[in-house]
């Protein structure tokens, strides 16, 4: 497998993973063949020119552009199954990690991935135990006829998504710890990312260390500087088509549009204090 890491801004980075064979059929399990059939049976339902299928599709889309890129990101990782530790710690099974050196030193890589894999466990412990308790509270809308219980599917497929952005997460960090990580540093990624530091003498800090994204105290005292994006849709469009990576596309378009609309608010919130302040 190989693991990205993409800054998508000062502050934060997208993990993505790519891998490299998927498993033939007759080794696929249960899960995984429910998944595929899932996701084919929602590609059929977005051919649709009307219906309610397509109602459906349309606010789904919308709701799951809204998921965290993080959590989408820890989803691409595959769970830990004993076949695949064992074939990880003999060495059968080789992992890249690829980043930009001029971003994150590679001293720091492995740290980086590490943080991106651990720091939202809680929170995807917690709605995992939300999405259970409201499955048989939605239950009963499965006697409304005609219409599926889109509600209770809906937390079915939050509570999946949790727990894969967990299994993932778990995976990273074996990884990391037992350090069977390969660190590839990549003249590609450097290429297209050098042009877009917005200060070329912090190319060896380390601006987008996960660290970096925790907000500043209340007093202000030590605050970091102003997080700035670095990737546009269109460099993530060159990004994709550098990596020759199709499938990475629809990953970075959704992780830009959050950080952008994230850094906007952040933007609105501090000129409202601001001039709260003024008032005053």
């Amino acid at each position: 497998m190989r693991f990205f890491l993409l800054p998508i801004s000062t502050r934060r980075t997208l993990l993505y993973c790519q891998k490299l064979q998927s498993l033939p059929t007759q080794k696929q399990t249960l899960l995984d063949r429910a998944t595929i059939y899932a996701a084919k049976l929602w590609a059929g339902w977005e051919k649709n020119d009307q219906g309610w299928q397509k109602k459906v599709v349309v606010y789904g889309n919308h709701l799951l552009r809204r998921i965290p890129y993080e959590e989408w990101g820890l989803k691409s990782v595959p769970p830990l199954s004993t076949r695949r530790r064992e074939e990880e710690i003999l060495g059968k099974d080789k992992n890249f990690l690829i980043f930009p050196e001029t971003l994150i030193p590679t001293t720091k890589a492995t740290n980086v991935l590490r943080t991106l894999g651990t720091e939202r466990e809680s929170l995807h412990k917690s709605r995992l135990m939300w999405c259970f308790i409201g499955m048989p509270i939605s239950a009963p809308f499965a006697l409304v006829p005609v219409i599926p219980n889109l509600p209770f599917f809906y937390l079915v497929y939050r509570a999946w998504s949790h727990w894969r952005a967990l299994a993932g997460g778990r995976h990273v960090r074996f990884l990391s710890e037992r350090n069977l990580l390969s660190l590839s540093p990549s003249p590609i990624l450097d290429s297209i990312y050098t042009p877009l530091l917005p200060n070329p003498s912090d190319s060896k800090e380390s601006i987008a260390d996960p660290d970096r994204a925790k907000p500043p105290a209340a007093d202000g005292a030590n605050a970091p500087e102003e997080e700035k994006m670095l990737l546009s849709q269109d460099h993530g469009r060159q990004l994709v088509e550098a990596l020759e990576i199709p499938e990475l596309e629809v990953e970075l378009e959704r992780a830009i549009w959050q950080v952008e609309t994230a850094i906007q608010k952040q933007k609105e919130e501090k000129s409202k204090s601001e001039d709260t302040t003024k008032s005053k």
